[in-house]
């Protein structure tokens, strides 16, 4: 899905100026069937954007008055075609400002959520905004950027040892 209507909307009022925006990452994690040989790794849900080539879990803006675990959802099926249910609550942080290719800058308060498949879990392209989207073991993901890296190693944590584990507040690295 292009930008939506509503920030073209905004857009038209003011241009390229910043904007500070609601947004969601979803870290979709397909783990190992119990029993499994030690070395195998749960799987995580990937998307290969067409903007900039890079792997990343699915992401996106919250419309107008949406909860954050609901656009979750949505731009899951959205953009690989999988129904999901959103399962904990990864961490919230300020990401940006990111300047676009046509002067739009913006930042985003992203809510990074773990979620699982419900259902078919052969994913497809579903949107514009990607060129590919594949299952990658955690243990040889094709993601480069720290902060995806970051949550989608959260993910895992707080799957593994949900008592033990606490929301992130903020994207900076925590202090070991």
């Amino acid at each position: 899905m292009p930008v939506p209507d509503f920030i073209l909307s905004l857009r038209e009022k003011v241009g390229t100026a910043p904007l500070w925006l609601p947004a969601v990452t979803a870290v979709v994690i397909r783990d190992v069937p119990p029993g499994s040989p030690f070395h195998i790794t749960p799987d995580v849900l990937l998307v290969r954007r067409a903007d900039t080539g890079e792997w990343t879990p699915p992401t996106g803006i919250c419309d107008p008055g949406e909860q954050p675990h609901v656009t979750a959802a949505r731009e899951v099926e959205e953009e690989t075609g999988l129904e999901v249910s959103v399962d904990a609550l990864l961490g919230v942080g300020a990401v940006g400002p990111v300047t676009y290719e046509n002067g739009d800058v913006s930042s985003y308060m992203d809510t990074a959520m773990r979620c699982t498949v419900v259902g078919d879990d052969v994913p497809r392209v579903g949107d514009d905004e990607n060129t590919e989207v594949a299952w990658f073991p955690i243990s040889n993901m094709p993601v480069t950027n720290p902060r995806f890296r970051m949550v989608i190693a959260d993910a895992i944590a707080q799957l593994k040892h949900p008592q033990g584990f606490r929301p992130r507040m903020g994207y900076e690295k925590r202090a070991r």
